[in-house]
């Protein structure tokens, strides 16, 4: 939702601006301004159906790759905790250790932490394109439902408070124009089908 949340300072600053230029002439209309926080369309409660079903569906999607990143990562942290081990058996003498046994326990860290490695930046790499190809269009028919949402209930400007750009107002009396909730009513209340997020590639 950042586009949105540009466009709409973009909309103050020039509102701003309009009401200044004019005031010698005439007094306009002040703009109905609102706010919305687009970071509780995403809540599991609360939020907007259609965004939280494409995340369920996206963690589904990684889950057997991210369940093979934590098994590695497991044997990472065993494996380092066995070489200390035997690194401390070395420095008290008392007890030899078999330095082929730890040469291979060594070999296969360092092996190991190289194949994890890949497949984490390979895994996020593929996360952040299914992610695009996912919300997408999510996204873009939530933006259009928040201009015909906007349009109707007469608002000229709706700011992101998930975004800096919100820092602008110095007080807002939230409780009057908080549109989050009604929103997300709103949109879970429009009919199916206006975004379809994209198949996974086989």
């Amino acid at each position: 939702m950042k586009r949105i949340s540009m466009f709409a300072a973009g909309f103050i600053f020039a509102a701003i601006f309009s009401v200044t230029a004019s005031a010698q002439t005439a007094t306009p209309a002040a703009p109905r301004i609102v706010v919305i926080d687009t970071t509780a369309f995403g809540a599991q409660q609360g939020g907007i159906t259609k965004y939280v079903n494409a995340l369920t569906s996206l963690e589904n999607e990684f889950k057997p790759a991210q369940n093979e990143l934590t098994t590695m990562a497991t044997r990472i942290d065993t494996l380092q905790k066995e070489i200390e081990a035997l690194r401390q058996q070395a420095a008290t003498g008392k007890v030899p250790i078999d330095q082929n046994a730890a040469a291979k326990k060594v070999e296969e860290l360092e092996k190991t932490q190289r194949e994890a490695k890949f497949k984490q930046e390979d895994a996020t790499a593929r996360f952040e394109r299914r992610r695009a190809e996912v919300l997408a269009p999510i996204t873009q028919d939530i933006g259009k439902a928040i201009g015909e949402y906007s349009q109707q209930k007469g608002y000229d400007i709706v700011v992101d408070l998930s975004r800096d750009e919100a820092a602008i107002f110095l007080w807002v009396n939230q409780a009057k124009t908080d549109i989050t909730k009604d929103f997300i009513t709103f949109y879970n209340a429009r009919p199916a089908g206006a975004a379809t997020a994209a198949a996974p590639r086989q």
